[in-house]
């Protein structure tokens, strides 16, 4: 795609997604303990609020990472040589990708892809017009589960993933190295993958970050909720439900869940949901890494570290890995 309006982007209906959605759903809910996909947080208003909870004060990692990218971004750049076709792996609003594109000497094809289809049509249309010349190639897809590359990717090209945001953090550690596994298959042999991962800290500075003063992420949680009664046909009374975030010390992450605030029974597709006063939905988890935790995750996934960068704080860290 060379900077077409966003309407005549190639991205698929959502009516799919809708239906795993449900599955999903009812398979969580109906669970013990109860649980809901962290994937599904992101419909357009759960991006929305992502947004802004990425400006909060309380809200390190999106303005931390951005700093390490353009500190590392030429040496990325020189490592990935001339050409190289950038896939995003859950690509957002696409923000971060452009420290890279712009430290890249020209390259082939940008492919960003994300679950929220309304998200990911603004966000390639705004690296299309950024970068004219540049071909992007959006597909909206799953990016937990295999996808097809795009026609017409350039097979040749040296392949650049990026997963930026600490988003491996959403994975369990087994979850995890098979997601790194997949990124593998996808990008094939000799690829390279330059990806965030959020460092274990001061919980408090942890804690913050996930329940901030405002209340935004609590509302982005909420908004879980509210999509399912929007798209599912559920009955959830949001105001039912509370935001909670902790930290789990024995498996070193934040977890969020929603907190039922009285014994109640919910609906979705017919299906009804009881919960007892008390009782949570766990809706995420962030796990955090320390350099050797890292390391070893990556190498069951098949990928060696070639390099890291942090910040003064220590705060958080951008790793470029490699494959064979």
């Amino acid at each position: 795609m060379r900077g077409e309006a966003v309407g005549e982007l190639p991205i698929d209906a959502p009516a799919p997604q809708q239906a795993a959605l449900l599955a999903d759903a009812l398979a969580g809910l109906t669970a013990q303990p109860k649980t809901l996909p962290c994937k599904w947080l992101y419909d357009a208003e759960g991006a929305r609020l992502f947004e802004a909870i990425t400006r909060l004060p309380e809200y390190y990692p999106t303005r931390t990472e951005a700093a390490i990218l353009r500190q590392c971004a030429p040496d990325v750049a020189q490592a990935a040589g001339a050409g190289a076709a950038v896939v995003e792996f859950g690509s957002g609003s696409a923000e971060k990708v452009g420290i890279l594109l712009h430290a890249l000497r020209a390259p082939a094809a940008y492919v960003p892809v994300d679950i929220a289809p309304e998200w990911l049509a603004q966000a390639a249309a705004g690296v299309a017009a950024a970068h004219p010349g540049l071909s992007v190639l959006p597909v909206a897809a799953d990016f937990t589960k295999p996808f097809d590359l795009p026609r017409p990717f350039p097979a040749d090209a040296p392949k650049l993933g990026f997963f930026p945001g600490s988003t491996i953090g959403n994975f369990a550690p087994d979850a995890a190295a098979g997601f790194l596994t997949l990124v593998r298959r996808t990008l094939g042999s000799g690829a390279r993958l330059l990806i965030g991962a959020d460092l274990v800290k001061d919980p408090a500075v942890l804690l913050a970050a996930y329940d901030d003063e405002a209340g935004v992420t609590a509302r982005f949680n909420r908004n879980l909720l509210a999509r399912l009664n929007r798209e599912c046909g559920a009955d959830f009374d949001l105001s039912a439900f509370q935001h909670r975030a902790l930290w789990n010390a024995a498996e070193a992450r934040v977890e969020m869940h929603l907190v039922s605030l009285r014994a109640q029974t919910a609906t979705i597709a017919g299906q009804p949901i009881r919960f007892a006063a008390g009782e949570t939905i766990h809706t995420e988890n962030s796990h955090k890494y320390r350099p050797e935790s890292f390391t070893a995750l990556c190498a069951r996934g098949g990928w060696q570290a070639e390099r890291h960068w942090t910040d003064a704080g220590h705060l958080f860290s951008v790793w470029l890995l490699r494959t064979d």
